[in-house]
């Protein structure tokens, strides 16, 4: 295993750091297949290959993968629950699984939870930043308008947000 020291550089990528590398980033990180690929070409663009002909990382992506290192659909739903938990809403987290290169159908999941838990995230998002019903006291104007952008911001619709932003504090808000 390289010990980094101050004088000298880590040594070029084979077969077998590689894939060293590649356990250790899946057994610290929850990453999904494109991610670990990337993470594996970053790692060969700076540390330079040894090895004759090209490293095969998809390979090495699809054995990880089906010996259930990664799970993309799991890397999906877990994402997705922790969004919701977070306050972020389905747009947000959209964008986040397709930057994280799931393919629609690992995301079926993600994206039915989503729906179904629209109005826990927002709640979720109010309650964290203390809008609308989870407010200290009455809000300006100008206050209102910025709460809305961050609502927007976070992923959620133009409906819901408008609903939590105009409440006043201590107001219930339906789901219906």
């Amino acid at each position: 295993m390289y010990r980094p020291t101050s004088k000298s550089p880590p040594p070029a990528l084979n077969e077998e750091r590689l894939r060293e590398l590649a356990l250790r980033y899946v057994g610290k990180y929850a990453t999904s297949r494109a991610k670990l690929a990337l993470y594996l070409k970053r790692k060969i663009s700076e540390r330079s290959w040894e090895d004759n002909g090209q490293p095969d990382i998809e390979t090495l992506v699809n054995q990880f993968s089906e010996l259930g290192y990664i799970n993309d659909a799991q890397f999906a739903e877990a994402r997705g629950r922790s969004f919701i938990r977070r306050g972020y809403g389905k747009r947000k987290l959209y964008e986040n699984l397709r930057a994280a290169g799931i393919e629609d159908d690992d995301a079926t999941s993600a994206r039915k939870l989503a729906e179904m838990s629209e109005f826990s995230a927002a709640e979720n998002f109010a309650r964290r930043k203390r809008i609308g019903p989870f407010a200290q006291e009455k809000v300006t104007e100008e206050k209102r308008r910025k709460d809305l952008q961050a609502f927007l911001r976070a992923g959620h619709g133009w409906e819901i947000s408008r609903r939590f932003v105009n409440a006043d504090p201590g107001d219930l808000i339906d789901e219906y």
